[in-house]
């Protein structure tokens, strides 16, 4: 049996103190994680990189000299390399620039020195570890700006007066969704007839200022969801962190519509994943039959794929982000091999899908 080579990574804060607790997550916390160099700026760290070839670097974003958004911006430009940030909550502005910028997750740290114990030493070292599941970041990029097909799009009906969705739209996402998502919404057009709903595993205290970055880059009005929400068209909603959401009302069987509104409840003992994408698709399955749509994007696990079953069920569409441009292939790929898709779609594909909606 031949044992995989331990990760090696490059450990990257301006704090000391941080450096030695980081390493001491990582080393200790498993044998398959090697420290391989710590660097204090920007500029320490790309010469280290240059030199040691990491598999994975940690990156504090506030340092001297060279901070961690241009060191990012040349690092992916001469040597892609996942990359984890590890912020304080209250530079959630940050963390969303640096995933667009080509990080590829983040932990939020409670202050800006912290202690290595309790969910964030887990944290730390579960996304670390993730990495051997990612691709090559270089030939994703590369995937995601080649030229896509669109599926075609379904029949529409006849617009409808006050905001009425044509289409309810149900996305799934988890590692590499923050980045996918804001791709996806760059090529949504204002006259988008649908309304769409998010399900990212993301923690709470940054889900509204991801919306708000998802309103600012695209052409739709993006919120993060409310209990009671009327869900109308040209709309977005976020799914808050540490909850679930479903949609209720929807198109009755005779053909009437009532209106749909968001329920935003504490997760339950059957969500194994929250938010949950299940909750969030069956729901949307429900209310909107053969004009629903669940898109899962990319992360690792299973979640999305019983919704996207029951939308196929419903004779909606099932859209699975494919292998080339997921930066984990697992929740998409789940979904594949349980025979649930209409069709694996390259990212841009995903996003011109959407456009063609009418």
């Amino acid at each position: 049996m031949v044992t995989a080579s331990p990760l090696r990574v490059l450990v990257v804060d301006d704090s000391a103190y941080n450096r030695k607790n980081i390493s001491e997550i990582l080393t200790t916390g498993s044998e398959d994680v090697e420290i391989v160099g710590k660097a204090g700026d920007g500029d320490e760290a790309l010469k280290l990189a240059a030199q040691l070839k990491p598999d994975v670097i940690t990156l504090d974003l506030e340092m001297p000299r060279m901070d961690g958004f241009t060191f990012l911006r040349i690092l992916m430009a001469r040597q892609p390399t996942p990359v984890i940030v590890i912020s304080s909550y209250s530079n959630k502005e940050n963390v969303f620039k640096a995933l667009e910028l080509g990080a590829i997750d983040f932990v939020a740290k409670p202050d800006r020195q912290f202690a290595p114990d309790g969910p964030i030493r887990r944290e730390i070292l579960g996304k670390v570890l993730l990495v051997r599941h990612l691709r090559p970041l270089s030939t994703i990029s590369a995937a995601r700006h080649s030229t896509p097909t669109p599926l075609r799009a379904p029949d529409a009906p006849p617009a409808r007066a006050g905001g009425v969705p044509r289409y309810v739209v149900g996305i799934a996402s988890s590692t590499g969704g923050p980045s996918a998502l804001l791709e996806l919404f760059s090529r949504i057009p204002e006259r988008f007839p649908g309304a769409i709903l998010i399900a990212q595993h993301m923690p709470d205290k940054f889900t509204k200022t991801f919306a708000e970055r998802l309103d600012k880059k695209g052409a739709i009005r993006t919120v993060e969801a409310q209990d009671g929400d009327i869900v109308s068209a040209r709309r977005a909603y976020v799914c808050p962190g540490k909850m679930c959401m479903e949609v209720t009302g929807g198109f009755g069987a005779t053909g009437g519509y009532n209106e749909m509104r968001l329920r935003i409840a504490a997760p339950n003992a059957n969500d194994r994943y929250v938010p949950s994408a299940d909750r969030l698709l069956r729901s949307v399955a429900q209310v909107a039959g053969s004009r629903s749509i669940g898109i899962i994007l990319t992360g690792m696990g299973d979640d999305g794929c019983v919704g996207a079953r029951a939308i196929r069920a419903a004779g909606g569409t099932v859209i699975a982000e494919s292998e080339e441009t997921a930066v984990v292939y697992g929740m998409p790929g789940a979904a594949v091999r349980a025979g649930i898709v209409t069709e694996g779609l390259a990212l841009p594909a995903i996003g011109d899908y959407l456009a063609t909606l009418q």
